[in-house]
């Protein structure tokens, strides 16, 4: 069975029973044969069906965001920022779909025209986390499906109840039966469905362990895929910084979701001028973080998902400070509630430097000067995200180009928005989502 269980209370959610081997066979077939119709709709009509899916999401947004607080301890406010940008995301695909995605002419020797167009491939096979359980998954499906594409999603077994209301509220937009379908399977099992000769493609947003293993089942059957794995994103602060604005936005970007995301700051690199100064503030800040019931308005930040994972950032918080970090603030978990830990004289070779902390866990690094700055940035095995700080933005943007990341972004807080292209670099993953260049990674981009 698969079970949902409320980080917070402990309660169980809800039970799922996995699908049959005839039941998954019976949805891949189902997703081949929508295809076959799917990807003659005009345009218009996608546009028009992903602008339905939006007012759906804005009207249920309320009982949505209670299944994500109840099954992965996501405040209820946060909860409801992400069903929202969820929204907005199929709104910009409506409006910028026919833009992206029509042919585009090209000079060439051809006696009359030469162009390439942008042709569907077929069933993609999805398999999302936990942590942002509709944002990671829409970010998927509006520009699949605006693209002519058909969704199949593995959704992780503790939010399976997320990924029925997902293929509910497509259903309920009025996409055809088949178009985005649930897969309530396990890992191994997912892994199995890879060589059908029906999933075309595979994206995956998750750990580096299940990336690497998608990514080799993937190429066993030569299928393209899109990994966005894992991040240890350094926050920069430079000598000249806006010291509280950027300790506020660095409390902001580590303590989101109870600091369970891949693009949240992690590793706090701070020029030595500015490094007691920025510590302070951080700190300052703590107590508005205290974790809390999530269903509560004034709850900033609740429980993590699991037990299991707020023990092994219990390991790692432990082990840095055997291996010489000091611990500034924090105090006893609670089970999945954990309170801020911040650790400061952190340096390579730490866990808390080296590993992915996915949680409450701020690891403050000093960096002799600008360069030295960049290379402690850079010393990680991960490239998903980075952020700079500094009153003076060219100089800002020329560190930008020094950083070994997919995203940078300048006295602000790296997030995903639908405009801009997102994805990292070396064991972050590869390939693009969002943007024009999301949907296009799952097309025939075809000469004519």
């Amino acid at each position: 069975m698969l079970r949902s269980i409320n980080p917070y209370s402990g309660e169980l959610v809800a039970e799922y029973k996995p699908l049959t081997s005839p039941e998954i066979r019976q949805k891949l077939d189902r997703a081949e044969q929508t295809f076959k119709d799917w990807r003659k709709t005009p345009l218009p009509h996608r546009a028009d069906l992903l602008r339905a899916t939006a007012a759906v999401l804005t009207r249920r947004r309320d009982e949505l965001a209670g299944l994500i607080t109840q099954e992965m301890g996501k405040t209820l406010r946060e909860a409801r920022g992400e069903v929202e940008k969820c929204a907005l995301g199929c709104v910009w695909y409506a409006e910028h779909g026919d833009e992206i995605l029509r042919p585009q002419s090209h000079e060439s020797d051809a006696k009359t025209k030469s162009y390439v167009r942008y042709d569907p491939i077929g069933p993609v096979l999805a398999v999302m986390p936990w942590n942002f359980p509709f944002w990671q998954v829409m970010r998927f499906a509006a520009p699949a499906l605006m693209a002519g594409n058909v969704g199949l999603l593995k959704h992780a077994s503790n939010v399976s109840g997320c990924s029925l209301a997902l293929e509910s509220v497509f259903r309920e937009a009025g996409f055809p039966e088949g178009c985005f379908q649930s897969l309530l399977i396990d890992a191994k099992t997912a892994s199995g469905l890879i060589a059908d000769p029906i999933v075309r493609a595979v994206t995956l947003t998750g750990s580096e362990k299940a990336g690497s293993e998608v990514a080799a089942a993937a190429g066993r059957a030569i299928k393209k895929t899109v990994l966005e794995l894992g991040g240890s994103d350094p926050f920069i602060v430079l000598a000249d910084a806006d010291i509280e604005e950027a300790a506020n936005v660095a409390r902001q970007s580590r303590l989101q979701n109870a600091g369970q995301s891949c693009i949240a700051a992690k590793r706090f690199i701070i020029v030595k001028d500015t490094y007691d100064n920025f510590v302070e503030a951080f700190i300052r800040g703590l107590g508005e973080y205290q974790p809390g019931d999530p269903l509560l308005d004034t709850t900033k930040m609740g429980p993590m998902a699991r037990p299991d994972l707020a023990e092994d950032l219990d390991n790692q918080v432990r082990q840095s400070l055997k291996q010489g970090a000091r611990q500034a603030a924090g105090g006893p978990r609670d089970k999945c509630l954990m309170p801020p830990v911040v650790l400061t004289g952190v340096q390579p070779g730490m866990a808390a430097f080296d590993e992915e902390t996915f949680g409450p866990l701020a690891a403050m690094i000093s960096a002799r000067d600008e360069d030295h700055a960049i290379q402690l940035a850079n010393q990680s095995r991960y490239g998903l995200g980075a952020a700079v700080w500094s009153r003076d933005l060219e100089r800002a943007q020329q560190v930008a180009t020094h950083i070994e990341s997919g995203n940078v972004f300048i006295n602000a807080m790296v997030k995903s928005v639908p405009s801009l292209p997102f994805g990292g670099v070396k064991q972050s993953g590869y390939g693009r989502e969002l943007s024009a260049l999301g949907p296009r990674e799952f097309m025939n981009i075809k000469t004519v």
